[in-house]
């Protein structure tokens, strides 16, 4: 008995320690390193990494001995040349896709702790948007940066020119049993820092979509045929303040 009591409670204390390791400190006093890791690699934010090798064995094009280009060239070298003229990097570069569940206090929350690191002013104003709760909708926000501005251009023509009708039916959210649901609403970046928006109903037939037991919530979309995100949050993991939030 002593010893199933000894391990009872050695089980109760290391709960105990658990929950104490993923409580986390009131939003108003996260530094600019903690709200970027929650918005970049936490439970409801996270990064999907793209890699371009189109450059990593960049050759310049042939040129003539008068260090001219061939007579006969024609137009089909003017990629080359747009490239040697940008400069050729020689190596693979990364467009990031920050996918973060806009609908979760947390993700809010790191937003308006960012502004405020830089505008203390702006805390009472911020502070309705970072602690209100969704109980009718579930947000994806999609952002994107690369460490080549080159680069950034096709994606942000892409989320800018996507709509309902373009999105709707290959734009969904997905839990472990395989129920889906699917788009309701798209709205294409402004200059709000938060990226695009993908909106979804939060009901389905009157029931959460969203449950303590659905395993996981992945978020899946075809912007273009260049551009497929793909990102699972796990369910267990989105506690926050004793609350499922997602």
């Amino acid at each position: 008995m002593r010893k199933v009591v000894a391990a009872f409670l050695c089980i109760c204390a290391l709960a105990a320690a658990v929950g104490a390791q993923k409580k986390m400190k009131p939003w108003t006093e996260w530094s600019e390193k903690e709200a970027l890791k929650l918005l970049n690699d936490s439970a409801w934010g996270q990064t999907q990494t793209e890699t371009n090798t189109s450059e990593m064995f960049f050759s310049p094009t042939a040129r003539n001995g008068g260090g001219g280009r061939n007579a006969g060239s024609t137009s089909a070298g003017s990629d080359s040349n747009d490239r040697s003229t940008q400069g050729a990097l020689n190596q693979a570069t990364n467009i990031n896709y920050r996918i973060r569940l806009l609908s979760a206090r947390p993700i809010r929350q790191a937003f308006a702790r960012l502004l405020i690191l830089k505008n203390p002013q702006m805390t009472e104003q911020l502070r309705t948007f970072a602690e209100q709760k969704t109980n009718q909708y579930i947000v994806v926000a999609v952002d994107f940066d690369s460490s080549d501005r080159r680069f950034l251009g096709p994606a942000q023509q892409a989320f800018n020119s996507a709509n309902d009708g373009v999105l709707k039916n290959n734009t969904y959210l997905e839990t472990r049993d395989g129920r889906r649901v699917f788009l309701q609403q798209y709205r294409a970046p402004i200059n709000d820092g938060m990226g695009a928006k993908f909106v979804f109903p939060r009901l389905v037939d009157g029931e959460p979509f969203v449950t303590a037991n659905s395993g996981y919530l992945r978020f899946y979309s075809e912007v273009t045929k260049n551009i497929k995100l793909n990102m699972r949050f796990k369910v267990s993991d989105l506690m926050y303040d004793g609350q499922l939030e997602y």
